[in-house]
Order: C-alpha cells, then structure tokens, then sequence
C-alpha cells in the first residue's frame, strides 16, 4: 500500500511546483516595487506581498493536484497497490458485484467534490 506514495509524491510534485511557479509569476510587479519602494526588504516583500497575492492561485494548484492525485491512487490500487482501486476490482470487477464498484465510484467522486469544496 505505501510503496504507491512515494511514485505518487514524486510524479505530482513537479506538476504542484509548476503551477505554484505561475502563481507567482503573475502577481503585478508594481505592488512588489511599491513595497520596495517603502522600504520593505526581501523578505517582508515575499510574506507580506507575494504570498498573499499569489495564494489564491496556490490554493487552486493544490487542489487540483491533490484531485489528480486520488485519481492516479485508485488506478495505481488496481493494479495492485491497495486502496479503493484495489477493492474496485477485486471485490467489484473480478466478482462481477457491481454494487461495489458503484459504491467505490460514489465514494471516490465523493471524496473529489469534498476536496474541490474545500479548496
């Protein structure tokens, strides 16, 4: 079950990072000169303008990683990683019980509206 984490960490981590990145990119240069002009340093600029400006967007990016990242844990379950693919296919599927698949389905898409909800 855990051996699926690690992949799943590494595969979303660069997908997280690039839109953190054009998060970033897009807050308006002119608050930070603004903020340079009033003598803020580099890191009160980075905390105090950056950041709030460009959270909006983190949050957006985050969200959707953490959607692809359900995704892309219950197809790793059904080939045999574990977790809610894995009980898709082989109590649903393979036993032809199409109660469970459609109880795992609702659950998953569940599980995506509340993080979408959140985020």
């Amino acid at each position: 079950v855990w051996a699926a984490v690690v992949p799943l960490s590494i595969s979303a981590t660069p997908f997280f990072a690039r839109i953190a990145e054009i998060s970033l990119r897009e807050v308006d240069r002119g608050l930070m000169e603004a903020a340079q002009a009033m003598g803020c340093e580099r890191r009160h600029i980075v905390w105090h303008v950056l950041l709030p400006e460009a959270l909006p967007g983190i949050i957006g990016g985050f969200t959707l990683t953490v959607v692809s990242l359900i995704g892309a844990s219950a197809m790793a379950g059904a080939v045999g990683a574990g977790g809610l693919g894995d009980i898709a296919i082989r109590y649903g599927y393979q036993r032809f019980d199409t109660t469970v698949m459609a109880v795992v389905i609702v659950v998953l898409i569940g599980l995506v509206s509340l993080v979408q909800w959140v985020g």
